[in-house]
């Protein structure tokens, strides 16, 4: 299942070993505000610290545009690390040019460097060759630990690779059994649970997985557009007019699998605060808008789940960063940790909507990439990983 080498692989004693972590995580007030993804990557760097590497780290943060800007930089993802594992951690003010090379160039065995921003640099998004020869420069082996950004054909996560040894971190590893078993070989009933705010996201999902798994659950607002392509009227609901034809053939393609909500919560604007009520499907009113499945689709959905072997879950039911129209998203949540089947998560707004929940540890993966995760599920090839050694490659 999983043929690329790892770090268990290559000797890194006295070696420099560059790592792409993913520490793309928020910040408030200039501190982290959650530490996941770098708590994330601490097991591979802990193996590479106690085999005697000197670890130098990179990673993009937020969006720059492709020039330094304070607000998004890895400072504050430095100082968090250095409570996290016991090892000296510094900070390059750069990624490359003679400020990551002096610095990378002093590090000694069984310390941490961590390199500014890479999206500081317009090369990084470009996968520039002289970026990537610079970055690789810095180090003797390559490490990807960043499943988020494995899907991206960026200077850190393919260029790179052109140049040195180039093998997978645990969490890279751990990411890819997971997800890649779940589509070739899941216990069986294999359930798909697709949420978020657009069918254009999740098509290719859906392609893949349609004569893959027993039944693929819809919700969130990309449910709206599925209403719409059966005909009903859907007043101020989020709906997606330029998908509704593929709507349409997806249902005709999908006979039973695809399950849409039967009941919904409706409120009479986009707020906290706004009036709200549980009406089964239908037109819904005008000046109204469906924000969230309703009791019976939830009790629907948890039962499917309560029988499958395996679920894999991406994207939540309604918009549940506002409290009353979060219930369908959390009760989804609670019938996952309930169920004995293996419990995938996708990342991004379905595993802050677990991590939120109080139930992650009930969950057997939450993974820490969306865009990786989603690709993954539409069977395509991630660029960050494809870049790696094979097991059979020296």
């Amino acid at each position: 299942m999983f043929n690329k080498q790892t770090l268990e692989d290559i000797d890194v004693k006295d070696k420099r070993v560059l790592v792409r972590v993913d520490f793309n995580v928020p910040l408030k007030d200039g501190a982290v505000a959650d530490d996941t993804r770098i708590q994330a990557a601490v097991p591979s760097i802990r193996y590479l610290l106690e085999k005697g590497a000197a670890v130098i780290l990179c990673s993009h943060l937020g969006r720059p545009a492709g020039e330094p800007d304070p607000v998004f930089s890895l400072k504050p993802a430095a100082d968090h690390l250095s409570t996290l594992i016991d090892a000296p951690v510094n900070f390059a003010e750069d990624c490359v040019g003679p400020i990551a090379e002096q610095a990378a160039e002093a590090l000694q065995t069984g310390q941490v460097l961590v390199l500014e921003n890479t999206r500081f640099h317009a090369g990084e998004k470009k996968n520039d060759p002289e970026m990537a020869q610079q970055l690789a420069a810095l180090a003797d082996i390559y490490v990807n630990d960043a499943f988020g950004s494995a899907h991206r054909a960026h200077a850190s996560t393919a260029g790179v690779t052109k140049h040195l040894p180039a093998v997978a971190g645990y969490l890279l590893e751990k990411e890819i059994r997971y997800l890649g078993q779940a589509i070739a070989d899941p216990k069986r009933p294999f359930v798909v649970i697709l949420g978020g705010a657009k069918v254009s996201d999740k098509i290719g999902v859906i392609d893949n997985l349609l004569d893959k798994a027993d039944n693929i659950l819809i919700g969130g607002g990309m449910a709206n557009t599925f209403f719409r392509a059966q005909g009903y009227a859907m007043a101020d609901s989020l709906v997606e007019e330029e998908s509704l034809d593929t709507a349409k053939d997806l249902l005709e393609q999908a006979g039973g699998k695809l399950k849409l909500p039967v009941d919904v919560v409706l409120a009479d604007e986009f707020a906290e605060d706004a009036e709200r009520e549980i009406t089964p499907l239908g037109d819904v009113p005008d000046g109204w808008r469906i924000l969230d499945v309703g009791p019976e689709t939830v009790a629907a959905y948890s039962q499917i789940v309560s029988e499958s072997g395996t679920v894999a879950w991406n994207g939540p039911m309604g918009v549940f960063e506002m409290a009353p129209f979060a219930e369908g998203t959390f009760a989804l949540a609670r019938a996952l940790a309930d169920s004995s089947a293996d419990t995938i998560v996708g990342g991004g707004d379905s595993a802050a909507a677990v991590n939120q929940s109080g139930l992650a540890d009930k969950i057997t993966h939450i993974s820490t990439g969306g865009g990786a995760s989603l690709e993954m599920l539409e069977g395509k090839t991630l660029p960050g990983l494809a870049a790696l050694n094979d097991r059979n490659q020296e």
